[in-house]
């Protein structure tokens, strides 16, 4: 139910785009990303900061678009998220106690991962590269192809291509997994 939550933006600006083109998609992502924020908060109790972003982003941009009759607003928005997320990737190396992609993943594995703090700062600094490279191509499709393949890219592109980055990552870090030691019965 959760997945379905998260995606519903993206399916609903497919749907609507596929039906009634672009100003109409916009429309209906605008309304889908506030209403995925505030199910969250009703669900539970506060709002979820990669839901709030995303949604003043599209609302930014959704309604530069539909006010200015220009899609390269909206085309901007998978590009302006991808940037923050490599920045919010970035940023985590000098604020917090750890990397993002460390409390990423070790939320993922119900065992402590034997990873060097150095490894993990340059896996996040992979994850920071991958972001910001996908922004970039974002752009390049939204402006040397159709309206149509960027938005299959947006939909069928971005995130396959991060679910094939991290896949390798999530194998190679189910290897470094170590147990729990459970403690000893105290001897009498």
């Amino acid at each position: 139910m959760n997945q379905l939550l998260e995606f519903s933006p993206l399916i609903v600006f497919l749907v609507t785009f596929e039906l009634l083109g672009t100003y109409w998609a916009t429309a209906a992502l605008m309304i889908a990303c506030v209403l995925v924020l505030l199910v969250h908060r009703l669900r539970t109790g506060k709002f979820k900061t990669m839901h709030a972003v995303t949604a003043a982003v599209v609302l930014i941009l959704g309604s530069a678009t539909l006010l200015l009759h220009d899609v390269r607003f909206i085309q901007w928005k998978p590009t302006v998220l991808l940037a923050l997320t490599a920045a919010a990737f970035l940023g985590s190396m000098v604020i917090g106690r750890q990397p993002l992609v460390r409390r990423m993943f070790e939320g993922v594995f119900n065992e402590p991962l034997a990873v060097s703090s150095r490894t993990w700062l340059a896996v996040n600094c992979l994850w920071a590269a991958w972001f910001a490279l996908l922004a970039l191509i974002n752009i390049y499709v939204a402006r040397n192809f159709t309206e149509s393949t960027w938005v299959h890219f947006k939909v069928y592109g971005i995130t396959p291509a991060t679910m094939l980055f991290m896949f390798p990552q999530v194998l190679w870090l189910s290897g470094k997994t170590k147990p729990v030691q459970e403690a000893a019965p105290p001897t009498s």
